[in-house]
């Protein structure tokens, strides 16, 4: 790796093979700085690398499952030494289970969602954290949900994303005096493969899927990616240095 690669920020993005993470890191590199693409599958990463050095832009594509303690250390530790010492984290890796009931719920749905979502972001701060500390700079943005609100059929994935604001304001007391901010933004609904999941659940096209939720949108309209990658770029910049422990709802109107 350059010189050069060396005195950029350093970013490292979970989930970020497709869809929110891919369009964040894409954003983020654009922004100037060099980006892990983390992913379970190092290939699949590999389109928004492409994406981001097409455009003159730094990235490296590392697998880990963020639920693994041992790969996420591992990741962290080869991100930091092909790109950089990291001091921007976007927890972003989720998966979501069936619509169940809780009677209806296994110990094993609960525990991959959680995982993944919660016990990923724990394993990631802690690795990254002291690389944020040690700068005297950081930025830790964690991907919750409006579903943190309550969620009628997914209750492994609403006390994940609800889990992940208690963490962001804690991390905020935290890590505020060492110069690390921690915000979370709460999508609604977003184009995704979630969304499109829910879709065939109910048995629509996805097009009257989303029209349905425009329907119910104040600004008219579902959300895209890069919504949220615009507010991921702000907490990632300078100029957020005074925002932290906050909850950004990025839904197309109020959420109560």
């Amino acid at each position: 790796m350059t010189h050069t690669a060396h005195a950029q920020r350093v970013a490292i993005v979970t989930g970020a093979a497709r869809g929110i993470g891919a369009a964040v890191a894409k954003r983020l590199a654009r922004d100037g700085l060099a980006v892990g693409v983390v992913d379970l599958n190092e290939a699949e990463c590999a389109g928004t690398v492409k994406a981001i050095t097409s455009n003159g832009g730094t990235a490296a594509a590392v697998a880990a499952d963020v639920a693994d303690e041992t790969a996420v250390t591992a990741a962290v530790a080869q991100i930091a030494s092909e790109l950089g010492s990291p001091t921007v984290l976007v927890n972003n890796a989720g998966i979501g289970g069936p619509d169940v009931g809780v009677a209806e719920m296994t110990t094993q749905q609960w525990d991959a969602v959680t995982g993944v979502s919660l016990r990923g972001a724990f394993f990631l701060t802690r690795a990254v954290s002291p690389h944020m500390v040690a700068a005297g700079w950081g930025r830790i943005i964690n991907m919750s949900s409006i579903s943190a609100l309550g969620d009628s059929g997914r209750a492994d994935y609403a006390s994940a994303k609800a889990g992940l604001i208690g963490f962001t304001k804690t991390l905020a007391l935290q890590l505020g005096r060492q110069g690390v901010t921690a915000n979370a933004i709460a999508p609604g609904f977003i184009v995704s493969d979630m969304t499109r999941t829910s879709a065939r659940r109910r048995g629509r096209a996805f097009e009257e899927h989303q029209r349905l939720a425009a329907q119910a949108i104040p600004v008219g309209r579902v959300g895209q990616p890069e919504d949220i990658a615009h507010t991921a770029s702000f907490l990632a910049s300078p100029g957020a240095g005074f925002l932290s422990g906050q909850v950004i709802y990025v839904a197309g109107g109020p959420v109560d």
